[in-house]
C-alpha cells in the first residue's frame, strides 16, 4: 500500500520514490532534491564552507544546512574540522561523492547544449597533457576518460558573468578541480 506522501493528489505530487524499485529512483531520495547538485558542483570547483557555498548559490540557509547533513549521512561529503577555523567546518567530497563527477559533467553539458543558448560557462582540460576534454568527457590526445582529480576547469572567455560573490570570482581563474578555492 502507498503510503501518503507517495501518492499524487489534488494537493501535489508526493515526495518521495517508495514506490518505485530502481536505483535510479534510490539515487533522486539524494541527489534529486532541489540544490543538491549544485552544492555537489561547488565541491568539485573546490567550495568548501558553508557560507561559501551559501554565498554562491543564494539557497536558504535552512535549506543548505538540511543538504549538507544529508550528503554526510549518505556518504557523499565528509565533514572535516576548517583547519583555519576552530569552530567551523568544511565539507570535501568522499570517494563516494567524487563518483557522481561524469552525472555532474554530463548534466552540464546536457544543459548547454539544450537549454543554455550561451554554451558553456567553463571548459575542462587534461591536466598532464593540456588538452580539452570532449563532451563525454574523453582526452582528444590521450584518448582515455578524465576523471575530476586531472582536470583543470576554465572559464569561457566568450561569457560575461556578472555574480561578484568570492567564489564566483574566484571560479573566473583556471582552478584544479577539487582543490579548495579559498583559503
Amino acid at each position: 500500500m502507498n503510503e501518503p506522501s507517495d501518492i499524487v493528489s489534488d494537493m501535489g505530487l508526493g515526495k518521495g520514490y517508495a514506490t518505485q524499485e530502481c536505483a535510479m529512483a534510490k539515487a533522486l531520495e539524494l541527489i534529486g532534491e532541489r540544490w543538491t547538485l549544485l552544492i555537489v558542483r561547488d565541491a568539485f570547483f573546490g567550495v568548501r564552507r558553508y557560507n561559501d557555498f551559501l554565498r554562491r548559490l543564494d539557497l536558504p540557509r535552512a535549506v543548505l544546512a538540511e543538504r549538507l547533513q544529508a550528503l554526510v549521512e549518505h556518504g557523499v561529503f565528509d565533514r572535516l574540522p576548517d583547519p583555519n577555523h576552530s569552530t567551523r567546518s568544511e565539507y570535501s567530497l568522499t570517494p563516494q561523492g567524487i563518483a557522481l563527477w561524469p552525472v555532474v559533467y554530463s548534466l552540464a553539458r546536457w544543459g548547454e547544449r539544450h537549454m543554455d543558448p550561451k554554451g558553456a560557462t567553463r571548459f575542462y582540460f587534461h591536466v598532464e597533457c593540456g588538452k580539452r576534454i570532449d563532451a563525454n568527457g574523453l582526452c582528444g590526445e590521450c584518448g582515455r576518460w578524465v576523471p575530476p582529480t586531472e582536470l583543470e576547469a576554465r572559464p569561457n572567455p566568450r561569457r560575461a558573468y556578472t555574480r561578484t560573490d568570492p567564489v564566483s570570482l574566484a571560479l573566473r581563474k583556471p582552478h584544479r578541480l577539487l582543490e579548495p578555492l579559498l583559503p
